[in-house]
Parts: structure tokens; C-alpha cells; sequence
């Protein structure tokens, strides 16, 4: 069984949900995940609810990953062109749906710094942090000793 390293980088995810209206007047449910099996055409007004619903539950099923690259970064920060910044920070998971589109909720795992710069985005979850290995920086010698600074008479 394989594992994966906390300090190897993997993509970040997205899911993408989409309404697509038919000239029926019938509307289905689309998942950017081939493993989301949707229901075929509908004339239920609730397919919004859904749909919504449906996003919600990928963000609820995933968990934050702490080594995954920011999605918005590999997509070269499209979804906020006049921002020029670049990636950093810990990981976090939005959701983000254009009320204006109203068709297209996204749930996508992106860095600190481009979360708050994406238009219609909530950030629903945070990484953990990575756990400490108990390594110091300072010699052995010197672990748990608490350092005084040289006063009068010492």
C-alpha cells in the first residue's frame, strides 16, 4: 500500500456542480466527479437546492490537505486577474458561487493568499497543521534549559 509523504506537493483539488437547462424546459445536475452518479433530467424546481447540496457535501467529505498546491495558482490565478500576488500560506477549502451565474458552485483547495482575493469564495475549512517530529534546531546540550541573560554578579 502506498503512502503519501506530508512533505510531497500534490495537486489541489476541485469539484465543479453545474445546472445545465434544456429547451424542454428540464434541467440536470452535472459533477465534475465521474464517480457522482446524477439523476437524468428533471422539472423539479429544487434541482438548484440540490445541486447546491451536492458541493456541500464534497467540501464535507473532503479533508484539507496541508501539502496540496493552491488550485487557483496551477490555474495561473485566473479567478482574480488584476491581483498580481503570488502563492503562500497554509491550505484552505472554498466554496465559490457566482449568485449572478447562479448555475456553477466550485469547491476547490487554494492557499491563504489567493482565498480572499477570489470573487463569491467562503473558505469552509482549514489544513492542520503539519504535526512536529520533535526536532530542534538547538544542540542537544541545550534542549529544555531555559536561557538567562548575564546580569550583575554572574
Amino acid at each position: 500500500m502506498h503512502s503519501e509523504s506530508t512533505t510531497e506537493r500534490t495537486p489541489g483539488r476541485a469539484w465543479t456542480v453545474r445546472i445545465l437547462g434544456h429547451s424542454d424546459r428540464t434541467a440536470s445536475v452535472t459533477c465534475s466527479t465521474t464517480a457522482c452518479r446524477m439523476s437524468p433530467r428533471s422539472k423539479d424546481l429544487i434541482t438548484r437546492t440540490f445541486a447546491a447540496r451536492h458541493a456541500a457535501a464534497h467540501a464535507r467529505a473532503a479533508t484539507v490537505r496541508s501539502n496540496a498546491w493552491c488550485h487557483c495558482g496551477s490555474q495561473r490565478c485566473g479567478t482574480h486577474p488584476d491581483s498580481r500576488v503570488h502563492c503562500a500560506g497554509a491550505v484552505v477549502m472554498i466554496l465559490r458561487h457566482d449568485p449572478t451565474l447562479g448555475r456553477v458552485w466550485s469547491v476547490e483547495e487554494v492557499c491563504d493568499t489567493c482565498a480572499p482575493l477570489i470573487p463569491h469564495a467562503t473558505v469552509l475549512a482549514r489544513a492542520a497543521r503539519p504535526a512536529r517530529t520533535g526536532t530542534s534546531t538547538r544542540p542537544a546540550r541545550y534542549r529544555g534549559r531555559l536561557f538567562r541573560r548575564p546580569g550583575p554578579g554572574r
